[in-house]
């Protein structure tokens, strides 16, 4: 029998500051975006950026924390895996989702760090262009 597999791995910033909420039976889920950029040059020498951003769902202790820990334009670090859902609208219209719900987290740089934009001279940041 073969066993498949669904991963996703991420290092982005955070698009918004984490919003926190609690289910009907008082279990925490917190949301939030994550963005990832990458930079290429195009045929004719132009520089282009192009960010891909996902949504974010983090339970129970990991949702505290997140909650506690996370500011907008953090550069994160996030393990889990995809969910598609589906729902219809009180109009009728069907809706679709595909968002990451996360089982593991690490924050990659300080959050007091995020209320200043870094100081780089290096202009040719390919490695980590978010």
């Amino acid at each position: 029998m073969s066993r498949g597999l669904n991963k996703v791995l991420i290092i982005g910033r955070l698009g918004r500051d984490p919003e926190m909420r609690y289910t009907p039976s008082g279990r925490p889920v917190t949301t939030f975006s994550v963005g990832t950029s990458r930079s290429w040059n195009t045929a004719n020498g132009d520089r282009r950026t192009e960010t891909e951003w996902f949504n974010v769902v983090a339970w129970s202790n990991l949702a505290e924390i997140c909650k506690q820990y996370l500011a907008k334009d953090q550069i994160v670090y996030i393990e889990g895996r995809l969910q598609t859902r589906h729902w219809e609208d009180q109009e009728g219209n069907k809706h679709t989702s595909v968002e990451i719900v996360a089982n593991e987290m690490i924050m990659l740089d300080d959050r007091r760090e995020t209320t200043s934009p870094p100081e780089s001279d290096n202009q040719d940041d390919d490695e980590f262009p978010f």
